[in-house]
């Protein structure tokens, strides 16, 4: 995958927001990679806040709509993992500015 389409798949995912926390999944740290291993198939690798969430498929379907949405993406695949376990430490500066975390 080249850096061009990487950097076109990330800034659609800065799109879907987790409606409980009501930062981007982007900017909370939950995406882990995204990759193209076949012409056309984005392969996301991404956490969630908890294991327990209970929007976790409706952002795993807003995942898929976001990136579908792209001329050179035929279909996502998801592999959702809980290792590396998610934390604050994970977030982009803005995402701790957005929520009011001061390290």
């Amino acid at each position: 995958m080249n850096q061009e389409l990487k950097d076109k798949c990330m800034e659609a995912l800065e799109e879907v927001v987790d409606p409980e926390i009501g930062i981007d999944i982007v900017n909370l740290g939950l995406v882990y990679g995204v990759d193209m291993k076949e012409e056309g198939i984005v392969n996301v690798t991404m956490t969630l806040t908890s294991m327990g969430c209970p929007m976790a498929p409706q952002i795993m379907q807003e995942v898929r709509n976001v990136l579908e949405e792209l001329e050179e993406v035929q279909a996502v695949n998801i592999d959702l993992v809980w290792t590396p376990q998610w934390d604050k430490s994970k977030m982009t500066r803005y995402g701790k500015i957005a929520l009011g975390i001061h390290e």
